[in-house]
């Protein structure tokens, strides 16, 4: 008895000095980190809104934390190359994702065989900034504001064309909760990417274009093509006689394409919380605010739970839109 009396006591010690460890532990790492470079994974191809805005951040952090911060652009299905490559990462503190909508929470509505999970697989640092859908018009088009849009789309169905940077994306599915929200059929053309739709608005093929508003802002302040309402909750300053859609008579509609700062699940906690204020001080930065400014994105910011309800919530809100239409992948 007094042997396994012993054996027992030694048993407990060790359990105990463990205990101990193991907050200590935490500290060193989070003192300690990084230790080497960092990887930021941009899921899209490099001189998109979301790598040039992932680029501006990772020079800033990289000043901040006194490591390399070096871009890798994963692009291709939606997102998913990219966001997969973060999901199955070690959560070490090393590699993030620079997330857009679809990776962080439409594509798992509409991809039958996604290899993760954002909600499971993804530990969410920040918000990063919202890049608002604007609604723009060919010149000569028979419609000059929202409700005009409305009204025509009403009188004759299917013969106005709306161009969509793809089935699927934000803009498309904007596309849809706006013909749902306002009773309407048109003619949804499907293209590969801001430019072409910007391309065939300019040559009179399409009357309108549904889309992220950073490619279009330039062509709408020269006059080239009518901005008739951003899918904002506020006016943007750098158009400000755009209404927005919920002013222009559809209260509450809005949807932006937003960025996301992201870990692959069971990072550190205190690494998050590092990264995360990082990220809230850079959105304070006057480069961050001249660059938001140009593509016309809104800072986002606030704390990792801040995040992570905003991404159940998107999902939760275009979870029907998808269903609805029925798009899958």
């Amino acid at each position: 008895m007094p042997f396994l009396a012993t054996r027992l006591m030694r048993a407990l010690a060790v359990l105990v000095l463990l205990a101990m460890a193991a907050p200590a532990t935490g500290v060193a790492q989070a003192q300690s980190w990084p230790a080497r470079p960092i990887t930021l994974v941009v899921p899209f191809t490099a001189g998109t809104a979301s790598d040039v805005l992932a680029r501006s951040f990772a020079e800033y952090l990289q000043k901040r934390l006194g490591q390399p911060v070096v871009i890798d652009n994963r692009g291709g299905a939606g997102g998913n190359i990219g966001g997969a490559a973060v999901a199955k990462a070690a959560p070490d503190g090393y590699t993030f994702l620079f997330a857009t909508t679809g990776p962080a929470a439409t594509n798992k509505l509409m991809y039958a065989a996604m290899a993760f999970d954002p909600e499971r697989d993804f530990a969410p640092v920040a918000l990063v900034a919202k890049l608002p859908v604007i609604i723009v018009a060919r010149a000569g088009a028979p419609i000059t504001d929202l409700g005009a849009l409305i009204a025509y789309a009403k009188a004759n169905p299917g013969r106005l064309s709306i161009g969509f940077p793809g089935n699927g994306t934000l803009g498309h599915i904007t596309g849809l909760m706006l013909a749902r929200s306002g009773g309407l059929d048109f003619n949804a053309v499907q293209y590969r990417g801001s430019s072409q739709i910007i391309g065939d608005l300019l040559g009179g093929h399409i009357d309108l274009g549904m889309d992220s508003m950073a490619a279009y802002v330039t062509n709408v302040q020269g006059g080239q093509l009518s901005a008739l309402a951003i899918a904002s909750a506020r006016r943007w300053p750098g158009l400000p006689n755009v209404p927005t859609v919920s002013e222009a008579g559809l209260p509450g509609f809005e949807a932006s394409v937003w960025y996301a700062l992201m870990a692959p699940a069971g990072t550190p906690a205190d690494i998050l919380a590092r990264l995360n204020a990082e990220a809230n001080a850079y959105l304070a930065t006057d480069e961050a605010r001249e660059m938001f400014a140009k593509l016309g994105a809104e800072p986002a910011g606030g704390s990792p739970g801040d995040a992570a309800a905003f991404i159940r919530a998107e999902i939760e809100k275009w979870a029907p839109i998808v269903r609805d239409a029925n798009i899958r992948f």
